[in-house]
């Protein structure tokens, strides 16, 4: 039987599926276990992560992982500018 965790082993193409399963999930807005520093891949700066879907406060750069990946900055996608 099929649960709505399944999708957070599964496979992504890009950062937007991420960020799409993420907000199907309701962990969006969620508090990440550990925040995670990130550097920006649109604008070099450095962020802070503290939810499972993120906006980097420079350009506005979303990011998104899922829970079970959580743990690591290399699992984090960018999903778009305002995605």
């Amino acid at each position: 039987m099929a649960n709505e965790h399944d999708g957070c082993l599964g496979t992504f193409n890009n950062g937007k599926e991420v960020a799409d399963k993420v907000r199907a999930m309701g962990f969006s807005e969620q508090p990440m276990p550990m925040p995670l520093e990130m550097k920006c891949v649109e604008c070099n700066k450095d962020f802070e992560m503290e939810t499972f879907e993120a906006k980097c406060p420079h350009c506005n750069m979303v990011y998104a992982v899922t829970p079970c990946h959580a743990f690591d900055s290399e699992n984090v996608q960018a999903a778009g500018i305002n995605y």
